[in-house]
């Protein structure tokens, strides 16, 4: 029977992609469960379906049914259906398709077991010798001579295990809290529990050699050496973690506790990026209205896109006679500051009427008016802040402002700007010239806190180690404050040594929140369970695709291949992971020519940049060359992991990230250029100029000067649960917002424009691209910074157009896998 190469491919997503063998799960560490065991006989065809070969079917159902991603032309060669009481049929029919046994075992045991010639998307599921591939085979042969379902005890496949959930996610965070918060029995574990080893540790050189997942950047330890670094060594017990996550709280939340961090001054109070009370009143001067509104705190957080604070956040107001409230009489004052702002506190507890922000500005989002912390694709518009307060007369506010910093879109940001850092540390005069030419970072979107406990790695391009926690304090290092003696370097280093890790641990702690079934419809589990299967085993260049692009080194070129194994019955898998801790791992860094993503951030860091910013306090230079590991561990060099001399054979690029909570995070990418996870996996989709949807304007603020309205963050009117992401709004060129000629062709979406001359004038220029951002001056230039085009430096929307090879049905059921992360 002359069958074609694309229907076997098809029709092994399925059987190969998962049908797993009771040896394989014996390997990964299940337990028997049930059955019969090794010792029972096979007397015919009937019995050795019903006992061990139909219950394998089950996974194969999985995707092999009416409606299901092998329902396709070829893939219904082999279909299963609903009625159970078909499955023998059905089978036999397949068997048949294939053509029977004439070429010897059928094709569906070849393909499955990696005997064919042609390459399997799916791996090897039956391999030969198994008890999966010897029922079968007894299976299959008996369809043309019963006697060949015959099987005695010494043939027989062991105890029937129960497979293992295709759905099921630990929601991210750090499995160290998992471990504190509950025992077997569900109970807190006491101080004293030791904590297991941090799986990011596991990530060594030689670690899933061989595996599904493919891991390319490793694990060093900071802390290997805390006298050598003067902090805190790595947690033992979960008291120490406690303890170590309670101080970060204190420094990370905000909300004018004692003890917060501000931005430019650690924890002092009176620090020259922040704002005073009065000015902060002022702002609304800044909107062109006539007076303060009596809804002030409401349009702050509107314009700013900053979340309203459920938790009290004081500052004072004005009082009737103008005069501001006294914090100090009122507890902080009546007003309500929101999420990312806070009212700093002196040394003795006071109220200090200073204002100021924090990381919470940028990482926590408003999802249907609840403010979720550590969220990406961020909200706020550092931009508009920074002019308003430049405007009211903060110093700061109009260094940012001049600057650039504040990003060009609403929601985006050039906050990773260590470049900056490197500049004010070169060491070697041959580091002038490169830092100096280093460009600008470029657009970058907010990560989600929730996937740092999963990263061995720090940042998109993978500038540091995960352990390299000083970096997270690169905004809150005290440069400044406004101390009568102003701080040392050696005063500002021993700070970040001291608060570093509080704060990492904090930020490790946070978890992705779960899809709201109640406000955006259940989950499709039988759909969920084949993206599943999808995410996890398909070969995204399996030779019958004809993927154009070049496949990465490593794994078995799906996309748990970078992005990591999440559903149990695949992390328990040894083909997938050298350990089930290895969990939600993401460590790997795709080269740029392979991931194809605009590349002006990762291509500001070069040589020489690298080098000077391994000289910064966030590089831990004190670990440069030393081996303060032990003589069995690699040397733990800290500093940036991109230098020649650390980086070794692995190519530039950008890190995948794990994919915890991913549909509270568009829009994607590093630069959030893709408004949508469907159009990530369908490039063709993607919009060159959008405008990601407002909240609707109050009725009676309609036609008010001023108002500007935030991002919508209505799921059930702004968010499209089928494609996971916000709604937008395609902009055409020449419509506000866009240059006609300087940023976009109005004649040809491909057409040439003034951006590459721009990016030659001014991309090689420190922070050249920032201060060519259109600086907000009215309303519709407010507006207008919702509106993203990629047309622009930084902002391009190509790459990861490998998964251009994926079906609509594929991209359906990947999606809906998803929302279960």
């Amino acid at each position: 029977m002359n069958i074609r190469i694309s229907s076997i491919v098809v029709l092994s997503v399925a059987l190969a992609q998962g049908c797993t063998t009771p040896a394989e799960h014996d390997l990964a560490g299940d337990s028997a469960t049930s059955g019969t065991g090794s010792s029972a006989a096979v007397r015919n065809c009937s019995e050795l379906f019903n006992q061990r070969v139909q219950r394998r079917l089950e996974y194969c159902r999985t995707c092999h049914v009416p409606g299901g991603v092998g329902d396709v032309e070829d893939g219904r060669l082999f279909l299963l259906s609903n009625d159970r009481s078909r499955d023998l049929d059905l089978l036999e029919l397949a068997w048949e398709n294939l053509g029977g046994n004439d070429d010897g075992p059928n094709r569906i045991l070849r393909m499955a077991s990696g005997t064919d010639s042609r390459s399997h998307s799916g791996g090897q599921p039956w391999p030969v010798g198994s008890n999966a591939y010897r029922d079968m085979s007894a299976q299959l042969s008996g369809f043309e001579d019963a006697a060949a379902c015959v099987l005695d005890g010494a043939t027989g496949v062991g105890d029937d295990i129960e497979e293992l959930a295709l759905l099921g996610s630990r929601k991210g965070g750090h499995v160290w809290f998992d471990f504190c918060e509950a025992d077997e029995d569900g109970n807190p574990r006491p101080d004293s529990a030791q904590l297991p080893t941090d799986p990011r540790e596991l990530v060594q050189p030689g670690t899933n050699i061989g595996k599904a997942v493919h891991f390319n950047f490793h694990w060093k330890d900071c802390r290997v050496d805390p006298e050598l670094v003067g902090e805190q060594p790595h947690p033992k017990t979960c008291g120490e973690l406690r303890t170590a996550y309670e101080r970060g709280a204190t420094l990370m939340r905000g909300n004018g506790v004692p003890g917060q961090g501000a931005f430019f001054a650690g924890n002092e109070p009176n620090g020259y990026a922040a704002i005073t009370a009065e000015q902060y009143n002022n702002l609304w001067q800044q909107w062109g209205l006539s007076e303060r509104p009596d809804n002030f705190d409401v349009l702050v957080a509107e314009r700013y896109g900053v979340g309203a604070n459920p938790v009290r956040n004081p500052y004072p107001v004005p009082l009737p006679n103008g005069e501001l409230e006294d914090p100090n009489a009122t507890n902080g004052g009546s007003g309500q500051l929101p999420y990312g702002y806070l009212q700093t506190r002196n040394a003795d507890g006071s109220w200090s009427s200073n204002i100021t922000n924090n990381c919470q500005a940028c990482h926590t989002i408003d999802i249907d008016g609840e403010m979720i912390v550590g969220g990406g694709g961020a909200l706020f518009d550092a931009g508009v802040i920074s002019r308003d307060a430049a405007a009211a007369g903060n110093a700061a506010g109009g260094f940012l402002s001049a600057s650039g910093l504040g990003g060009r879109t609403r929601g985006t940001n050039t906050a990773q700007f260590t470049n900056v850092a490197a500049a004010a540390s070169v060491a070697d005069p041959n580091q002038v010239l490169s830092t100096a030419m280093s460009g600008s970072t470029g657009s970058g979107d907010t990560p989600a806190w929730w996937n740092v406990g999963s990263r061995p790695l720090k940042f998109v391009d993978a500038a540091f180690s995960g352990d390299g926690v000083r970096a997270d304090m690169a905004f809150f290092t005290p440069l400044l404050d406004k101390r009568p003696v102003p701080s040392s370097t050696e005063d500002r280093e021993n700070w970040i040594r001291d608060h570093a890790y509080v704060a990492d641990t904090y930020i490790t702690a946070v978890k992705a929140p779960e899809w709201p079934a109640d406000r955006m419809g259940a989950i499709d589990t039988a759909l969920a369970e084949q993206g599943a299967i999808l995410f996890h085993a398909k070969n995204l260049w399996d030779a019958a695709l004809n993927n154009p692009f070049e496949q990465p080194e490593g794994g078995n070129g799906s996309c748990a291949s970078c992005h990591g194994a999440y559903a149990p019955r695949f992390v328990h898998d040894p083909a997938y992971l050298d350990t089930p801790a290895l969990e939600g791992i993401a460590s790997n860094v795709t080269p740029l020519a392979l991931i194809g993503t605009d590349p002006v951030h990762i291509e500001t860091y070069d040589e020489g940049t690298n080098q000077a910013l391994s000289n910064t306090i966030y590089a831990y230079p004190e670990t440069m060359g030393s081996d303060a590991a032990p003589d069995d561990n690699p040397v733990q060099d800290c500093g940036t992991q991109n230098e020649d001399r650390l980086r070794g054979d692995r190519e530039i690029g950008y890190a995948a990230p794990p994919l915890y909570g991913i549909w509270a995070t568009a829009p994607y990418f590093h630069n959030g250029s893709v408004p949508n996870v469907w159009q990530v996996l369908d490039p063709a989709a993607r919009p060159q100029i959008w405008r990601r949807v407002s909240r609707p304007t109050p009725p009676e603020l309609e036609g008010q000067a001023g108002i500007i309205m935030g991002y919508d963050t209505d799921t059930q009117r702004a968010y499209d649960a089928e494609v996971l992401g916000w709604r937008y709004d395609d902009i055409q060129c020449g419509s506000s917002g866009t240059n006609p000629y300087f940023d976009c062709n109005p004649t040809d979406p491909n057409g040439p424009t003034a951006q590459p001359t721009m990016t030659e004038l001014y991309g090689n220029i420190l922070l050249g691209n920032s201060v060519t951002i259109p600086r907000p001056f009215t309303d519709q230039q407010i507006e207008d910074r919702k509106v993203y085009n990629t047309n622009i430096t930084s902002q391009g929307n190509g790459g990861h157009e490998f998964t251009s090879v994926l079906t609509d049905q594929e991209r359906r059921a990947l999606i809906e896998y998803l929302k279960t992360l």
